[in-house]
């Protein structure tokens, strides 16, 4: 049965690359954001959220940063700083 992603080992490919790139990501806006790493596995939730917000914002406001990892890396850590910014101001509120 053939998937989306393509076969079983395509969609496990995808889903490693997920989880590295969303591990980056999370990394680097801890990085950014001050207030320390999240872990491995938070990282990776930051990161993922992140790139999922950053496919959703990036496009409207007029930004993309064409295809590859590299890009995609960039995205979800400009994601990934917006949300843990919201987070912060949250909660302080």
């Amino acid at each position: 049965m053939e998937h989306a992603f393509g076969t079983g080992t395509g969609l496990l490919t995808a889903l490693v690359i997920i989880v590295i790139v969303g591990g980056i990501a999370g990394w680097l806006a801890g990085l950014i954001v001050k207030g320390g790493g999240f872990g491995l596995v938070g990282n990776i939730v930051v990161g993922i959220l992140g790139a999922v917000i950053a496919s959703f914002l990036l496009p409207r406001i007029g930004i993309g940063l064409g295809g590859g990892i590299i890009g995609n890396i960039v995205a979800a850590t400009l994601g990934a700083v917006i949300l843990l910014v919201a987070i912060k101001i949250l909660k302080r509120a």
